[in-house]
């Protein structure tokens, strides 16, 4: 049952990754990597949700973890893209907006986990 907790959300969180990333790239272009930002930010608020239902509330089992945490979260994020489109942007010439990117999505993904730790507290 592990294993399929982990395929499925695995397939899922590639899907909305994909999905959601260019919707914002057809929306915002790529002068900026706005839909990796919100992909990562949003996998930083849902993390964070998920962990607090795990972790302070007892609510989401093993299985449950391996689905949502492991594969969705795990697939639906995109560090290493975000380093990926980092370094291009620098090695492009555009330092500062690269800067930007790092400061930005790891600044507000900590705030982001933290607001999610904190919803899922609440439950």
């Amino acid at each position: 049952m592990k294993w399929w907790s982990l395929a499925a959300g695995g397939l899922a969180g590639t899907f909305a990754r994909y999905g959601l990333s260019h919707l914002l790239r057809q929306r915002f272009g790529d002068a900026f990597p706005m839909g990796t930002l919100v992909v990562n930010l949003s996998g930083c608020l849902l993390i964070g949700f998920f962990a607090a239902l795990a972790e302070q509330k007892s609510i989401l089992g093993p299985n449950a973890r391996m689905l949502l945490m492991v594969g969705f979260c795990g697939a639906y994020t995109t560090f290493s893209t975000f380093i990926f489109e980092s370094a291009m942007l620098a090695r492009n010439g555009h330092a500062l907006t690269a800067c930007a990117n790092v400061l930005v999505s790891v600044g507000l993904g900590f705030a982001c986990f933290q607001l999610g730790a904190t919803l899922g507290g609440l439950i």
